[in-house]
């Protein structure tokens, strides 16, 4: 027997906005400022969603390998921004060099999940390709942001240490180890723990979403064990990649360390 899907209507779907209207309640009884927010946000939510569910439809139909691939560099270049956005770093120029590491790190990661541990016919199949992809994206890009984020403050409230290191003979990479080992740890410390806690803390949502649909669960329990593996692989991959031009940057002639004290 096909499991029915229960489909949300309009009027099921306007009705869960309570949730939106129960946080702006608690912001302004709280006074805490964030009613135009979650206004914004919530018309992003639904505008972006429903113009990306137009667009999957046309791109599924189409199955385009060259449509595929620039949706996926659109995505990188998407979190590049972001990232960029929230680490507001100034003195360092990094913005090209990490699409480079995010772009490789990305592509290894989506290709060998869709095109050899599912095995879609062909690799970039959009259906595959995209959530796959959008999910590694998501998922290493906030590891990336606290990544940097931390490398460039701990090198300047460490500053006067790493520069003892440095006058004492050590080259950049020695003064700097601790720190960019303190900053890929701190990346990657939240996809872990996810591992930790899934199935028993939370149900993830790609696993949800499956058995929602009506999949069996054990065959959603397979694709969510791929996903967070394969998070864990992606975001140690971007974010050693990232933090270690991010440290080179840092560092001019001689070894000097470029970032001034904040």
């Amino acid at each position: 027997m096909t499991p029915q899907i229960i489909e949300i209507g309009s009027w099921q779907l306007a009705f869960s906005l309570v949730f939106v209207l129960l946080a702006g309640a608690a912001s302004l009884v709280w006074h805490l400022g964030l009613g135009r927010t979650l206004l914004v946000g919530t018309l992003r939510t639904f505008a972006q969603l429903a113009l990306m569910g137009y667009a999957l439809v046309f791109i599924f139909r189409l199955e385009s390998a060259a449509l595929t691939l620039g949706v996926f560099g659109a995505m990188i270049l998407a979190a590049l921004q972001i990232v960029h956005g929230r680490v507001r770093e100034r003195q360092v120029t990094l913005l090209w060099p990490m699409f480079g590491a995010m772009l490789i790190s990305y592509a290894v990661v989506t290709v060998v999940v869709t095109g050899v541990i599912v095995g879609a016919k062909p690799w970039w199949k959009p259906q595959y390709f995209i959530p796959i992809a959008g999910m590694i994206i998501g998922n290493s890009m906030s590891a990336l942001a606290i990544s940097l984020d931390r490398l460039f403050a701990d090198l300047r409230s460490q500053r006067d240490l790493v520069e003892m290191h440095l006058c004492l003979g050590a080259d950049a990479r020695e003064a700097s180890q601790d720190i960019v080992r303190g900053a890929i740890r701190a990346g990657m410390i939240p996809s872990i723990n996810a591992m930790m806690g899934v199935g028993i803390v939370f149900l993830p949502g790609m696993m949800t979403g499956q058995i929602l649909s009506g999949v069996n669960p054990l065959a959603a329990i397979r694709y969510q064990i791929v996903v967070m593996v394969m998070l864990v692989g992606s975001t140690a991959l971007s974010t050693v990649a990232v933090v270690l031009l991010a440290r080179h940057r840092c560092f001019g002639p001689g070894d000097r360390l470029l970032l001034r004290a904040g």
